[in-house]
């Protein structure tokens, strides 16, 4: 019986393409995640330059968390952003998939991803590890610097044309203005009473600080189901 051929030539040749593909998507997401981070900086940096003398000077601040996240502080706000390590392909339903852009290449609809998130600032200088973080933005990036963003409000209506919207330094000014001014008009609700109703006398003793009481600006915050 004749030996069928082998197809290892094949599988080594197609590991190879898609390595080089993932490797390209997320060098770009990552080189794009630290433009954000030097952008970033220097907004506060100029800010604290500008408030030298004022009690107000670190009402902008700037952390670095290391490759993947940094963190930018204002107001009562914080947002952090993340840099995904993983590169990800868009759902087959996802309307990104329909356009000619993706369907005359399949291999733009490999993204890398950065991820926007917005906490209260209280949230961390007291160490309440219970109250939660909100997702503003999820913007995926391709093999071309072309770009998507899934976000709030106005951070995503303004950023939907994935086949003609190429990733650069003025989107990223642009990207970081939106987010802040929706974290600045995004206020904190109280949240229901019967919520919080109950609390045990571990919790008190604990201090009030630090106790188990979810707090957010949306109590049951669900990212596709917001309406706001």
């Amino acid at each position: 019986m004749a030996r069928k051929p082998s197809n290892t030539a094949s599988i080594y040749e197609s590991i190879l393409k898609k390595d080089d593909l993932k490797q390209s998507v997320f060098d770009n997401t990552k080189n794009t995640f630290n433009e954000f981070r030097d952008l970033v900086k220097s907004i506060v940096d100029n800010y604290q330059k500008k408030m030298a003398k004022s009690s107000r000077k670190e009402l902008l601040m700037f952390r670095d968390k290391g490759e993947f996240q940094f963190e930018l502080e204002f107001a009562s706000d914080i947002l952090v952003f993340v840099l995904h390590s993983n590169v990800f392909e868009f759902d087959r339903n996802h309307e990104v998939r329909k356009t000619k852009y993706i369907q005359d290449d399949n291999a733009r609809s490999y993204c890398g991803v950065i991820l926007v998130y917005n906490f209260l600032s209280d949230s961390f200088k007291y160490g309440r590890i219970n109250d939660v973080g909100y997702l503003v933005a999820r913007i995926f990036i391709n093999k071309e610097l072309h770009y998507f963003i899934e976000g709030k409000r106005e951070i995503g209506m303004l950023y939907s044309n994935f086949e003609n919207s190429v990733i650069d330094k003025n989107t990223v000014i642009s990207i970081v203005e939106s987010a802040m001014m929706y974290c600045l008009n995004f206020d904190l609700l109280t949240p229901p009473f019967d919520n919080i109703k109950e609390v045990t006398v571990s919790e008190v003793m604990e201090n009030l600080e630090h106790m188990r009481i979810k707090t957010g600006k949306r109590l049951g915050f669900r990212f596709q189901a917001d309406k706001r």
